[in-house]
Formats: C-alpha cells, sequence, structure tokens
C-alpha cells in the first residue's frame, strides 16, 4: 500500500463521481497529482479529457444517462453480489460498521455506503487499509463493473482497472469468470430494506 495507490483511489472517487464544477475545476489538480506516477495518469486520460473538453451540461448528462439512469453501470458495490435482496440490508450494514471504526466522521452525503466513490474517498482519505479491504471484498463487482463498461466502450474502464491493479491477483479473463468468482450475480428478488438514515455515519463512540 502505498502514497500512489492514494492517488489512484481520489482520482477515481472523483472520475466516477457527478461531474458538477467544483469537480470539473479539479482536473489540473489531479492531472498533477497522477502525472507523479509512470503510468497512472494514462489510465485517466480519456476521462479527464473528456471532463475537460465537454461542456457542464453534456458531461453531466452523459454521466446521468451512463451511471444514474441504468444498472448496467452500478456504482453501488453490492448491487452486483446482492442485488435488491434482504440480504443486501445486512451488506450495507458492514460497510456502515466499517465507517464508524474510523475516527472521522463519514458524511454519505445521501447515497447508500456502498456507493464507490465514497468507498475509493474513505480508502485514499481516511483508511487506506480498511478501505482497501472493502475493496477486495468487492472485488468481484469492481471487475463485473469493468467489463460493463468496456462492454459500452466507455473511457472508464481504464480507471476500474487501475482500481484492480492496486489489489492481490490478476483481473479475471471474462465475465464468466468473474462469475465464478462472486459465487453468483446480482440477484433480482425485490424485498424491502429495513428504512434507515443513509446520510450521516457516526463516528466510533457516539
Amino acid at each position: 500500500m502505498s502514497r500512489r495507490d492514494q492517488v489512484v483511489y481520489m482520482a477515481a472517487a472523483w472520475c466516477l463521481s457527478y461531474p458538477d464544477e467544483d469537480l470539473i475545476a479539479k482536473v489540473p489538480l489531479m492531472r498533477a497529482a497522477l502525472a507523479e506516477f509512470p503510468g497512472a495518469v494514462q489510465d485517466f486520460a480519456a476521462v479527464l479529457d473528456l471532463l475537460e473538453s465537454s461542456g457542464p451540461m453534456e458531461i453531466q448528462a452523459f454521466y446521468v444517462r451512463e451511471f444514474d439512469l441504468g444498472r448496467r453501470h452500478a456504482l453501488h458495490l453490492s448491487y452486483w453480489t446482492d442485488g435488491d435482496t434482504r440480504r443486501r440490508g445486512e451488506v450495507l450494514g458492514s460497510f456502515k460498521k466499517a465507517y464508524r471504526q474510523s475516527d472521522i466522521l463519514v458524511d454519505t452525503r445521501g447515497e447508500l455506503p456502498d456507493y464507490l466513490p465514497m468507498v475509493l474517498e474513505y480508502a485514499a482519505l481516511v483508511d487506506l487499509s480498511a478501505g482497501r479491504e472493502l475493496l477486495i471484498g468487492y472485488r468481484a463487482s469492481l471487475e463485473m463493473l469493468r467489463f460493463g463498461l468496456l462492454r459500452d466502450e466507455l473511457p472508464h474502464a481504464r480507471i476500474l482497472q487501475a482500481i484492480c491493479d492496486t489489489l492481490p491477483g490478476k483481473s479475471p479473463a471474462d465475465e464468466q469468470a468473474v462469475m465464478r468468482m462472486a459465487g453468483y450475480g446480482p440477484p433480482t428478488e425485490a424485498v424491502g430494506l429495513d428504512p434507515y438514515d443513509p446520510r450521516l455515519l457516526p463516528v466510533k463512540g457516539t
């Protein structure tokens, strides 16, 4: 584990988040940070170019279309392994538990706690070891998302590959191998999850 991993995780968190004006303004910062590590900037170059060359409304519409309106590129890690099943409520609880064990308040900003940019930001800024363990535990989800992005020829696939390259072992050769890694694909059992407020996770001892 290294500063390189932290930079990759933080840049990936930003590149996979909704591209508001503040995020677009961070592109030069991301380029400068990634340039410290040979090869890293190439994995992000296409997305950074897209952020800089597109108008705000255009890039925001693209993001909503590709990441918000469907599940082909779902950014919630437990979706790929647990879908909309009762077990997913328990899994989301395990993410909350991991966040609580840090000494820093984790604000989920209205997102479910398994939202990939949030997990990446947690790893980069709060607890690199614990965040990396979450990513390792959901390696199959990362790989399925990567294959989905590759299939639709989106440049974000290389960012997912950069994330996977920080984790132990090689990426599977195909989606069937990922399914074997996960044990199953995203289930479709539609049951209600116990309601909870995901907006703010307390620190340990509160």
